[in-house]
């Protein structure tokens, strides 16, 4: 699933290329990529027409789109293969074309809304009534991320010392930290030498803010390098893949030596996904939770 620095890319891709256009007509080619849209696809084609676009804007994995006066916006979310192209119209159709948007312009390009496995899509939301941000009321349990200005460090480790869960659960909990996904918590965790079970209320204020600088620090760098594809799947507005997983750490790399002392990274089952890291730099805590 695209996590931060993905979801980033193609948010500045959207900020590029459709800011301060006015929709002209919408095709829905697939009921389950508007499923959140629960008016359906005629009122979200309907409603769409005749829109102006603002800046995108992202929280977490969310990306929106302002219309209008800002009141409402189209919410976006990859789910694990969603793609947001902005192509030519001449363009023959992607095989898992779901939703197109035309424009009333001579620009000559379109955006298209590409999904193989149909778990992300688009929807149409009023804006949060107490957000300064115009954040959807779909998304407003969604916290802030490392990379926003306004994500506040001491709240994060005061939430973790709280919970009686682990680290790596933590840092992908949505409600308390948004954008981290299984990637970038395996890079992060490695860099910090923390095993993904340690009990977060063992954590002490220093280690939580080592932790939250490399988050920031593996992000910033996958972000530079145009996020991690690992096949074609994810890619920016242009149809190009990033090339951050030349990059990885941890994530992938079962059986290879580890980058800091040179023992085989180790892979183990966890929540439905997988857990990379280093069996001597990464102990695992005495008492597993």
């Amino acid at each position: 699933m695209p996590e931060l620095p993905e979801v980033e890319v193609v948010r500045r891709g959207l900020e590029r290329w459709v800011t301060g256009r006015t929709v002209g007509d919408v095709e829905v080619l697939h009921p389950r990529a508007v499923r959140r849209h629960f008016a359906g696809g005629v009122d979200f084609a309907a409603r769409l027409a005749g829109a102006r676009f603002g800046t995108a804007m992202r929280r977490g994995k969310y990306l929106w789109v302002p219309l209008n006066d800002a009141s409402s916006s189209l919410l976006g979310h990859l789910g694990m293969s969603g793609q947001l192209l902005v192509q030519p119209q001449d363009t023959p159709d992607e095989k898992h074309l779901r939703i197109r948007i035309r424009f009333d312009d001579s620009l000559g390009t379109e955006l298209r809304f590409v999904d193989q496995r149909t778990f992300g899509g688009l929807s149409l939301h009023e804006c949060a009534a107490d957000s300064m941000d115009g954040l959807p009321d779909a998304i407003a349990h969604i916290a802030r991320d490392p990379l926003d200005p306004a994500f506040d460090d001491a709240a994060f480790h005061t939430a973790l010392r709280l919970r009686r869960t682990t680290i790596k659960r933590a840092l992908l909990d949505q409600s308390l930290i948004s954008g981290v996904g299984n990637i970038y918590a395996d890079e992060a965790l490695w860099r910090t030498k923390l095993h993904y079970d340690r009990p977060t209320a063992t954590l002490t204020r220093p280690t939580s803010a080592e932790l939250l600088g490399h988050v920031r620090d593996v992000m910033t760098a996958a972000l530079d390098q145009g996020g991690t594809s690992f096949d074609s799947l994810y890619v920016n507005v242009n149809g190009e893949s990033g090339y951050f997983d030349r990059s990885l750490d941890a994530y992938g790399r079962e059986g290879e030596p580890c980058h800091r002392c040179g023992t085989p990274m180790r892979r183990r089952p966890w929540m439905n996904r997988s857990s990379y890291f280093c069996p001597r730099c990464q102990r695992p805590p005495r008492t597993a939770s």
